[in-house]
């Protein structure tokens, strides 16, 4: 009986600490006695009527763009483009110079190689024969 008594005091103490605390407020729904007015809402929505009439008279669907506005999008597209292929072009140096420092390496290791390996099968004879007759 014991448990049963530990377990109800656990919780009444939780119950009275959830009404008493202030994250309780915070999580309660709201009880506005004026709740803001729907043309609040749509002011912040919407835009004016003029505004909306203006933006559809300046610019319908298949009208044609202004040729300023085609100026400033060729531009932006020819210094996107530029940027691109200046950004290729240094990716592209950056590997090849790569490529050429490990070959370069690499026919480096495969020269010393071959230079120990004459030197360790030279039979003292000259001209050197080769080891592998």
């Amino acid at each position: 009986m014991s448990w049963i008594r530990a377990f109800v005091f656990l919780l009444l103490s939780t119950l009275l600490i959830l009404t008493f605390s202030s994250m309780v407020n915070g999580a309660a729904v709201r009880d506005d006695s004026n709740p803001a007015g729907p043309e609040g809402a749509a002011r912040r929505v919407f835009v004016r009527e003029s505004d909306a009439s203006n933006f559809f008279k300046r610019r319908s669907r298949r009208s044609p763009k202004f040729y300023a506005e085609v100026q400033v999008e060729q531009q932006m597209k020819r210094a996107a483009s530029e940027q691109r292929r200046e950004f290729n072009e240094e990716q592209r140096t950056e590997y090849e110079n790569y490529v050429e420092e490990d070959r370069d390496e690499l026919s480096e290791r495969s020269r010393e190689t071959n230079e120990q390996l004459r030197e360790y099968h030279y039979d003292g004879f000259y001209p050197r024969s080769y080891w592998f007759h």
